[in-house]
């Protein structure tokens, strides 16, 4: 009974084995090599040239994706403003310092808009009181000088003072009261200064302008009258000087450890801006401000801008949904894309979608896809398989570009093969993976058929 069972069970497992090329079929290229149809060529310097010459263009992506948002010609309604001095900078390094040739402009000259005191001595009688400057009011009466650059004293006339200084105005007005037979004693003062003047903006407490007078104006004198400095310990803070068309600039570290910059003196026309951004923007747009000022409004400017903004977002918003319908398309296969396709002894079978303007290579589509299976993978036999369409004898021949990576120096050429649209990359099985198969199919029926046995 025992060796008939035996018997039974060693024909059964002959038989099995017998038709075992049925049991399991596996893909295979090699069995195919040499056909009419199918042509292996081996990875090669020479054949990867070859191979990359064949025409292939990229999808491109659509203009959404390379255009921009931005609105040529500058804000409306703004003149062409200078040229920058400085190129913006993201991040400088140590700043240079650049101080303001020394200057030393003379004596006060009054200009217009000076406010003159003229002060005179009572008079002793009635017919004084009533005659010459006493009839003004009083005996101090105050002057403005005028767009013209007079001031008018009533019974005396208009007296030029603009551009002079107060020896020379005291002059000046010595002879027109002589020539009005008034008596010439008198005192001449500057009350107020509003001719002459220094701005400053930026990062102060008080952005404003400072009158210049008789005395000096230094630069710490003018940062203390706008409330001083405000930082929040910024090392790139920077104090820009414009004067005459050109700009210049001291640090503020160096401000601080130089007490010969603090005493900097400054004349007539200088703008001040403490800057804390990293590039020329913020000055820039202040003296723009400063050297626009007679011909456009601040409110004008402002409006032009917001327009600007406007248009700017409008039209970003437009571009944004533009390439994101693209993305939905694509993702829901409304927008036709090109892929590779990848089998066999891979971590992830599937396919690779070939990039928009650009090319992509064997190796980018091979181990986006884990790279061969060390266990089952064949290395000597990794095919790029390309159906040829370039002439009427080759369609559809398909050349299969054989990369034998048991020499890991050989994956240097799937760095170089470039992939075209429809290709398929495939890596065989090892012959001891295909056997293990064709066991793992065989041994449950093999058991089954002894457990039949055994019961019967």
């Amino acid at each position: 009974m025992m060796m008939s069972l035996r018997c039974a069970m060693a024909a059964a497992a002959l038989l099995i084995l017998a038709s075992c090329g049925s049991a399991y079929i596996s893909s295979d290229i090699s069995a195919t090599a040499g056909s009419d149809n199918v042509q292996v060529i081996e990875l090669s310097p020479a054949t990867v040239a070859h191979a990359n010459r064949s025409p292939y263009s990229p999808q491109d992506l659509p203009q959404a994706f390379s255009r921009i948002a931005g609105v040529g010609g500058g804000p409306r309604g703004a003149d062409r403003l200078p040229d920058p001095v400085f190129d913006p900078q993201a991040r400088p390094g140590a700043l240079e310092v650049r101080v303001p040739p020394p200057v030393n402009p003379g004596p006060y000259q009054i200009g217009v808009g000076d406010v003159l005191i003229l002060a005179t001595p009572r008079g002793e009688t009635t017919a004084e009181e009533v005659a010459g400057l006493v009839a003004a009011q009083n005996q101090r009466q105050g002057y403005t000088v005028q767009d013209n650059g007079d001031i008018a004293i009533p019974d005396v006339g208009r007296i030029m003072v603009a551009g002079l200084t107060l020896a020379q105005a005291e002059d000046a007005v010595f002879e027109r009261l002589i020539e009005a037979r008034i008596d010439p004693s008198f005192s001449l003062e500057v009350a107020e200064f509003n001719s002459q003047r220094v701005s400053v903006g930026g990062a102060v407490r008080n952005p404003g302008v400072v009158p210049v007078g008789m005395t000096p104006v230094y630069l710490d004198e003018v940062l203390a009258s706008a409330g001083g400095l405000s930082l929040n310990a910024d090392d790139f803070a920077v104090i820009r000087i414009y004067r005459d068309g050109a700009l210049y600039q001291i640090p503020t570290s160096a401000l601080y450890s130089e007490q010969g910059l603090q005493r900097l003196r400054l004349q007539n026309g200088d703008s001040l801006f403490v800057d804390t951004a990293y590039d020329f923007e913020q000055a820039q747009a202040y003296f723009e401000e400063v050297i626009a000022r007679a011909e456009f409004s601040r409110a004008a400017r402002a409006d032009a801008i917001r327009q600007l903004e406007t248009e700017v977002s409008i039209r970003r918003g437009a571009l944004e949904e533009s390439r994101q319908n693209f993305r939905d398309r694509l993702e829901f296969g409304a927008e036709g894309q090109d892929y590779v396709y990848i089998a066999g002894e891979v971590g992830t079978p599937g396919r690779f979608a070939l990039p928009f303007e650009n090319r992509a290579y064997l190796a980018d589509a091979l181990f986006d896809a884990g790279g061969w299976n060390e266990r089952t993978g064949d290395p000597s036999q990794i095919y790029l398989l390309r159906v040829q369409e370039d002439s009427a004898a080759s369609v559809g021949a398909v050349t299969a570009y054989r990369l034998d990576a048991r020499n890991a120096a050989n994956l240097v050429m799937a760095t170089r093969m470039e992939l075209r649209p429809g290709d398929i990359i495939f890596v065989a099985e090892q012959p001891v993976t295909r056997w293990n198969r064709v066991i793992d199919q065989i041994t449950p029926s093999i058991i089954n058929l002894g457990a039949r046995a055994a019961a019967n």
